[in-house]
């Protein structure tokens, strides 16, 4: 009886071992399946961050046909954002075209949208654009409605809001909330570039004109490519006035 014990003990053991070691098995191989489908479906989100990427980069290309059909003078550098500076309150960034381009120190930088800023710092293969937030930018601009004209200049409470300040306005000038505001062809842009929307207008506390502030129609924060104007007519005569 003692040994009879036993073997029923012993076959236990052995049964489950033989239960434990097909679990394993199994388990091993759930393993490799799950396994084989996270890689699976990793590849498939490369496969769609590709083909978003690629589409994308499609409606860029269009976009910039779009703007080179309607300006033949223009001549482009499209490029990408490759930084950010994160301790500049006025979205200042670099991108990853240079001299090697064909770009140049005050070239316009525009999207599809409209103006972001322009070159202020050039290297061989990066550039840093400053954008239509920061006060160094300086800009003959017009309402595009009434063709009241006045500059465009950000500062900081402004820029703190992702808007820029429209100033200069004469107090008889017939501006509206809500209307376009333009580059009017003097400084280093070419004349008609779309700069963004009438939203607020007050009085100017240190002199007798009126501002408007003014919300770019390029969301500076979302950018990822851009195009950098590096020759329009007029563009030579228009850099020797603004360096006078």
């Amino acid at each position: 009886p003692i040994i009879n014990k036993n073997s029923w003990k012993l076959r236990g053991i052995l049964n489950g071992i033989d239960d434990f070691i097909t679990a394993l098995s199994d388990g091993n191989k759930l393993m490799t399946e799950n396994a084989e489908l996270e890689s699976e479906l990793n590849d498939l989100r490369e496969q769609l961050a590709d083909y978003q990427q690629i589409n994308a980069e499609n409606d860029f290309y269009k976009e910039y046909l779009k703007i080179a059909e309607q300006n033949p003078d223009f001549e482009f550098a499209p490029a990408t954002l490759i930084s950010r500076d994160n301790d500049d309150p006025y979205g200042s960034f670099v991108i990853n075209k240079g001299t090697l381009n064909g770009i140049e120190a005050y070239d316009p930088v525009i999207t599809d949208a409209g103006l972001v800023g322009y070159i202020s710092q050039v290297g061989l293969t990066t550039a840093k654009v400053t954008t239509v937030l920061s006060p160094e930018l300086s800009i003959g601009a017009l309402d595009n409605r009434t063709n009241d004209s006045g500059i465009i200049s950000g500062d900081l409470e402004t820029a703190n809001e992702g808007k820029t300040k429209f100033k200069n306005l004469a107090r008889s000038c017939s501006i509206a909330i809500g209307d376009y505001v333009v580059s009017s062809g003097e400084g280093i842009f070419p004349k008609g570039l779309l700069i963004g929307k009438i939203d607020y207008i007050g009085n100017d506390r240190y002199n007798t004109s009126i501002y408007a502030t003014v919300t770019p129609f390029v969301d500076i924060s979302e950018l990822r490519q851009v195009m950098v104007i590096t020759h329009f007519d007029g563009q030579g005569s228009v850099l020797g006035k603004a360096g006078e």
